[in-house]
């Protein structure tokens, strides 16, 4: 009977991957937190996000005023330098930031409304020209319908009932009443935000006991808004660079009014992945509507998402990698939950939520496992760096 013959050591042929430190050292294992803290942590966590979602009219301008605190805080350190008052620091950030979105709104409601209507009314033409995409979905649907008749001819019918809902004028109305409402909240609460400066920083670590706990309450208040301000700032850059090229490419396609596609596509690519899709639908109803024969009809779209994947997979993680990366699929999740939460304005500041926890996290060692569960793989192909 022959011996069995040990295992041969593979620790030579394969060296193990282990993570590495920005020395390139191997890097200390992360510590766990107690199941008692991350208990404790859930419940708060459960807490503030339901304070959060019934407050929504209270803490969305709040939130959205304290993300652009920390895009216009570098500027406000200029404008202090040259002897500027801090309040007319504040109020001139102000009046440039929400003015120009004003004027360009202004200047781009009258075509954006006739789009609107042309749009609208195109529905039967669109309908013509997408028939072999819809009559394969009306046969499925016709199908589903009859074997839903056939499955409820059994039981009792059920009761009709008529609901008169509201009337889509007062809908509008108290949408913009709720929307100018939510502009003020923003505007007075960045205004104070700029002008109290650093005040709450100096505050916080006053109260704070030991030497270490203020150090790292000053370290994670900069990482904050460094590197908020650098992400904030490289997207609005590249955004715009999104919205120049598809504003020429609408041009050169022959397309009307390419400024106001150019500044819809700017504001769209805020909204990470459902801001292209949607804006990409968009500009495929356009050219469906003012171009003859289908690849015609589809090149403004097709050329618009070409742009949108060379700028978000090659692009902006190239500039941002360096400073941090997001798991995706974190990423993904963060914008269905936000925008469930808070519609719009919560889908685009799930990114910046997202990585300011990621900071924090990182900042405190109980929660560094937690930050490191939020991060991406720089090395990888895709939008992994955000």
């Amino acid at each position: 009977m022959t011996k069995p013959q040990p295992l041969p050591d593979m620790s030579s042929a394969a060296p193990s991957r282990t993570a590495k430190n920005e020395n390139g050292e191997p890097a200390a294992p992360l510590p766990m937190p107690q199941p008692r803290s991350v208990f404790l942590g859930g419940l708060f966590m459960l807490a503030l996000l339901t304070g959060c979602y019934v407050a929504a009219e209270i803490v969305l301008p709040i939130v959205l005023a304290f993300v652009l605190k920390l895009v216009f805080q570098p500027v406000m350190r200029v404008l202090i330098k040259l002897h500027l008052p801090r309040s007319v620091a504040a109020l001139l950030i102000i009046l440039l930031l929400f003015g120009g979105l004003f004027v360009v709104g202004n200047a781009l409601s009258a075509p954006a409304s006739d789009w609107a209507k042309r749009l609208s009314g195109s529905w039967p033409m669109l309908k013509q020209r997408l028939s072999f995409v819809t009559e394969p979905m009306m046969t499925m649907q016709g199908m589903l319908t009859h074997a839903d008749g056939l499955t409820a001819s059994a039981g009792p019918k059920p009761l009709t009932v008529a609901l008169e809902g509201s009337r889509l004028s007062d809908r509008l109305l108290t949408d913009t009443r709720g929307f100018v409402a939510g502009m003020f909240q923003t505007i007075l609460v960045l205004f104070f935000l700029l002008t109290a400066g650093d005040t709450f920083l100096r505050r916080l670590v006053e109260t704070l006991p030991r030497f270490q706990d203020k150090r790292q309450a000053v370290e994670i208040s900069q990482k904050i808004e460094s590197d908020i301000s650098a992400y904030l700032a490289t997207i609005t850059f590249m955004n715009g660079l999104v919205g120049f090229g598809t504003g020429a490419m609408m041009a050169l396609c022959q397309v009307e009014d390419p400024i106001l596609w150019g500044v819809t596509a700017f504001l769209f690519n805020y909204v990470p992945i459902m801001g292209p899709l949607i804006c990409g639908v968009v500009f495929a109803m356009v050219g469906l509507l003012t171009k003859d024969g289908l690849l015609p009809a589809l090149l403004p779209a097709g050329l618009y998402l070409l742009i949108h994947l060379t700028e978000s997979v090659y692009v902006t993680p190239h500039f941002l990698a360096r400073r941090f990366t997001l798991n995706p699929v974190l990423v993904i999740l963060s914008l269905i939950f936000w925008y469930w939460m808070w519609g719009v304005p919560g889908a685009i500041l799930s990114v910046p939520m997202l990585a300011i926890a990621k900071i924090i996290c990182d900042q405190i060692p109980s929660l560094k496992p937690v930050g490191h569960f939020f991060e991406g793989d720089p090395h990888s192909e895709g939008p992994a760096a955000v």
